[in-house]
């Protein structure tokens, strides 16, 4: 264990600035009565943050500063010290060191009572990092309540598995057939199962990913857009796991040579969750990937998706178009479904007959009527759409235009009267007109149809917390097409945002209006870079311009403007 100085923890925050001796009077007569550590008086009474603590306490003491996000805790680790004990000593275990010693986070690392109980405890020499009290805090509940499912669930198929064979339960690498042998109903696969969603819904995250590999079951999350490793679950616990799994959404258990898609309706932290599942199966065995979708529509409204004043603006304009095509378009997972779904709001009205066909149906709508696709009974988008027709709709969303029968039905429907909203797949506005061309709808037909087209992106805000002011150097400037000089932001790392400097998700978009000018030019299939040098002309911005915008006002990052708008 690495000698700490004798000094004591207010005079080595005094010693380090963190706080004045004035706020360590106050907060030490405050403890007298309290009983509370005097790093929690400090930190509650607003006189240094958590982060702050510990960082004046790894400069002052030498001792590595430690993200519990980044820094997964080892179970081996985890099993030396009991929850019990690791929360009464607000200490998490991370790592056992080939030399004997067991590494451990702490909030303090003065607290020479609590070293030497965990030295005792686990005859090990202790090497310890700091983290703050809220990181370990989560970490204790993060960890422990999915590792103690994870243990009861494998004793619990250990021991079926050998009441089964009737032999004497050892850790064997036991067959799939063996496992699957395990009644997926039993209560720690069913914890185990629940922990992994409370766990995702506390993170916010939109998709979770359970992967067979060799050795073991990794459980990702994407939250923000980016996949981070939370759980490894044993590999021998993974078939009851993926069981579990099917029997919620209503899949095949018994099929596992084939994809399958399936649903789950749920009440998971007290919010109404939609989870679409699929399963995969692969050299290691069947992959699940989870989508969740939550029902209550917080994320739906043109304010809250991010877009510009005036582009916000120029959409509640073209979205009270009679008839016409209003197209959404960029890569899967750019926010095009929120964005149809906020258009709808728009509109929506006792007066009008809305009707949706979606694949999924992600949010349900008051006072619309929502077809889900399902090609097993040949409810596509093209079958479900010569069928809507007969349903007197004034508005309609079709969640995908997928092929040249659904492109040409749409178009048809715009002809007739009709407002049609629906999605495609394409890298930037003026790019969907080709793409339209390519399915075999003619130029003048586009022409005629078209009101406006969307280009959009997802990309992460800058943490509000952490985030590091810097200023445009003159090689940055010419490169970025920002003034030298300007002041913008960078990303750092805290607790707050799981230390990688990013917290949430805002959308960048360009908005292509077709007018009569643009109309000619289409009719006449002018190429796509004409048209789009025409909407620029005309004072359509560029994915880029709307990206450089937000960066000037602090909310994304140079990086994140040039990685989401590579090919612009």
């Amino acid at each position: 264990m690495k000698p700490i100085r004798t000094l004591k923890l207010g005079e080595l925050l005094v010693n380090a600035g963190a706080i004045s001796p004035a706020n360590l009077q106050a907060a030490l007569g405050e403890q007298k009565v309290s009983h509370m550590r005097l790093g929690e008086v400090l930190i509650k009474n607003g006189y240094l943050t958590e982060m702050h603590l510990a960082e004046a306490l790894s400069a002052q003491l030498g001792i590595p500063f430690i993200s519990l996000v980044k820094e997964r805790p080892n179970q081996n680790a985890l099993a030396m010290i009991p929850e019990n004990v690791a929360t009464r000593l607000n200490v998490i275990p991370i790592a056992l060191t080939y030399d004997g010693r067991i590494t451990v986070a702490m909030s303090d690392p003065m607290d020479t009572l609590a070293i030497d109980e965990i030295n005792m405890l686990t005859n090990r020499e202790v090497d310890i990092r700091i983290a703050t009290a809220s990181d370990i805090n989560k970490a204790l509940s993060t960890y422990y309540r999915v590792q103690s499912s994870v243990e009861e669930a494998v004793q619990d198929v250990m021991k079926q598995t050998a009441s089964i064979s009737g032999t004497t339960p050892v850790m064997p690498q036991m067959a799939p057939q063996d496992v699957a042998a395990v009644n997926t109903d039993d209560a720690p696969v069913v914890r185990l199962v629940n922990s992994i969603l409370e766990q995702s819904v506390k993170e916010k995250a939109s998709d979770i990913h359970i992967e067979p590999t060799d050795s073991t079951t990794n459980v990702r999350m994407r939250i923000d857009g980016t996949l981070f490793l939370t759980t490894e679950i044993p590999k021998n616990l993974h078939a009851p796991l993926i069981a579990r799994i099917k029997i919620l959404s209503g899949m095949d258990i018994g099929e596992k040579r084939r994809p399958q898609d399936g649903r789950i309706l749920i009440k998971v932290g007290g919010k109404k969750m939609d989870i679409r599942v699929s399963t995969l199966p692969s050299i290691f065995g069947e992959k699940a990937v989870l989508r969740l979708l939550d029902q209550d529509n917080e994320h739906i409204g043109i304010e809250k998706l991010g877009f510009e004043h005036e582009q916000a603006e120029t959409l509640r304009q073209v979205v009270t178009a009679p008839h016409g095509i209003i197209l959404v378009t960029g890569p899967t997972g750019s926010g095009k479904s929120t964005t149809l779904y906020s258009l709808l709001e728009l509109i929506n009205r006792p007066e009008v007959n809305i009707i949706t066909i979606e694949d999924p149906v992600e949010y349900t709508i008051p006072g619309v009527t929502q077809v889900q696709v399902n090609e097993k009974i040949d409810v596509t988008f093209g079958s479900a759409l010569r069928s809507i027709l007969r349903q007197d709709p004034d508005k309609l969303m079709v969640g995908e235009i997928r092929d040249q029968e659904t492109a040409h039905l749409a178009v048809r429907v715009a002809l007739t009267g009709h407002l049609v909203l629906s999605t495609l797949h394409t890298n930037d506005a003026p790019a969907s007109i080709n793409r339209l061309v390519d399915m075999g709808i003619p130029n003048f037909l586009i022409a005629s149809s078209m009101r406006c087209i969307v280009a959009q992106r997802l990309v992460r805000k800058l943490c509000p917390h952490c985030k590091r002011e810097m200023s445009v150097t003159g090689e940055m400037a010419s490169e970025i097409k920002i003034p030298e000089g300007s002041k913008i932001y960078a990303p750092v790392g805290c607790a707050s945002c799981r230390f990688t400097g990013y917290s949430g998700r805002t959308v960048i978009g360009e908005i292509m209006v077709i007018d009569a000018a643009l109309r000619d030019m289409i009719n006449n299939g002018r190429p796509q870079h004409e048209i789009k040098e025409y909407a620029v002309n005309h004072g359509m911005e560029t994915l880029r311009d709307i990206a450089r915008k937000k960066v000037l006002e602090g909310i994304i990052s140079v990086e994140e403007m040039l990685i989401s708008t590579m090919f612009e």
